[in-house]
């Protein structure tokens, strides 16, 4: 066979393998380039569903699991650490049986990347951290002004605090510096109620409130009324006995509030019939006006109420402008 016939049939035989392996390729690519388009198409919408998805957790919409150790307290804290183990128990127990029902929310930490700060679920966040289970949390990025609103909503929403828990946190927000309109609105009350709340957590030591807790049946006026009881002279060594009796300790707080209450007001009683009168005011025809009393951190000036009332009214009215009077003379 001459070169020139071998070449020819040379030709024809891979022009011949060519096309035979185009028919065969062809219907592959067809199918491969459909598949292919089709992935995409799936990988496409998983993708946008989980940018969807990262979106929502990131703005909070979205609850996620959280280990329950990288969560540290609020640090505006508007609650007392729970004395009622009773009540602790009871949610531990409904957390293990049903899960958790409700997330708590919480903001990544301002200055411990990892961490997070619990703006409120406090009680939820500690039960779960028993049981060693993950919390369900919302978490959002949360400024200290927006921080403190969310706490006392979700806490007004629930009226759960009791008034001494609100007294103390409303003090502890002015101390931090935040404006009262901040304050009113982080525990839904108006600017006199905040007057009130702090006055009473000023009025009140810091080891007092501890001993007693919650108190979550004692209302503002009983509060009130045990700042002016602490004014007096023996009220301090009065309450710390009352603490020390055997039998305090295991008192529920309301009854712990009872105790030291019933203590200062004995208090009171004793040092008012020790506190000598300082000086008599007398009619012209020597009988009896009034009589002044000087001890702690009060002068009291004491009228008879049966004999002279009215009088006692009038000279209220009077006092302001004797006021003004002596303090231009002074």
């Amino acid at each position: 066979m001459s070169k020139r016939t071998q070449s020819i049939r040379s030709l024809f035989a891979a022009g011949n393998d060519e096309s035979q392996a185009s028919e065969t390729r062809a219907p592959t690519q067809r199918v491969a380039s459909g598949a292919v388009r089709s992935l995409q198409d799936t990988f496409s919408e998983v993708e946008r569903d989980y940018e969807a998805l990262k979106q929502r957790i990131a703005e909070g919409a979205l609850p996620i699991e959280l280990e329950s150790a990288l969560i540290d307290p609020s640090p505006f804290s508007d609650r007392f650490l729970d004395q009622d183990a009773a009540a602790m128990e009871a949610l531990r127990e409904s957390i293990k049986e049903h899960g958790q029902e409700m997330p708590i929310l919480v903001r990544p930490h301002p200055s411990v990347p990892g961490r997070y700060q619990v703006a409120y679920g406090h009680r939820r966040l500690r039960a779960t951290r028993d049981l060693g289970l993950p919390v369900k949390a919302y978490v959002r990025d949360l400024d200290d002004d927006r921080l403190v609103v969310a706490q006392g909503i979700e806490n007004s929403a629930r009226e759960d605090l009791s008034f001494i828990e609100r007294a103390a946190f409303a003090l502890k927000l002015e101390a931090a510096g935040f404006q009262r309109s901040l304050i009113q609105s982080a525990l839904s009350v108006d600017r006199a109620e905040v007057s009130k709340l702090v006055a009473v957590a000023q009025g009140v030591p810091d080891w007092l409130v501890d001993a007693i807790g919650r108190a979550p049946k004692i209302g503002r006026g009983r509060w009130q009324e045990m700042v002016e009881l602490l004014k007096t002279a023996r009220a301090e060594p009065k309450a710390r006995k009352a603490m020390e009796d055997r039998a305090f300790s295991h008192k529920q707080s309301d009854d712990r509030f009872t105790a030291i209450f019933a203590a200062l007001k004995k208090a009171e009683k004793s040092d008012a019939a020790a506190i000598p009168v300082q000086a008599v005011a007398r009619s012209v025809e020597g009988a009896e006006i009034a009589k002044l009393s000087v001890a702690g951190k009060h002068c009291k000036i004491q009228i008879s109420r049966e004999r002279d009332e009215d009088f006692a009214l009038f000279v209220m009215a009077q006092l302001p402008g004797l006021y003004e009077s002596f303090k231009k003379d002074n």
